[in-house]
């Protein structure tokens, strides 16, 4: 015989369980699309920051080639 208050607890739970699915799945989605903004902001982060160092590279060459130039120019 079957207790009344069990089979009732049964079928709420058996209501709220598709509910709990969805908050799962919604919580999980929202997790996904944050660590692909993360992964997203590092990638161009880090791009960043190599197009820095190979842009101060360049400037330290640069300015290396004029203190040579004008070093050559005042020899002459």
């Amino acid at each position: 015989m079957a207790d009344p208050a069990r089979s009732r607890a049964e079928e709420k739970f058996a209501k709220l369980r598709p509910n709990e699915d969805d908050a799962i799945r919604a919580r999980d989605k929202a997790h996904k699309e944050l660590m692909d903004k993360t992964a997203r902001l590092k990638a161009l982060r880090l791009a960043k920051e190599a197009a820095d160092k190979e842009a101060a590279a360049q400037a330290k060459t640069d300015k290396a080639e004029k203190a040579a130039a004008k070093a050559k120019a005042k020899k002459a």
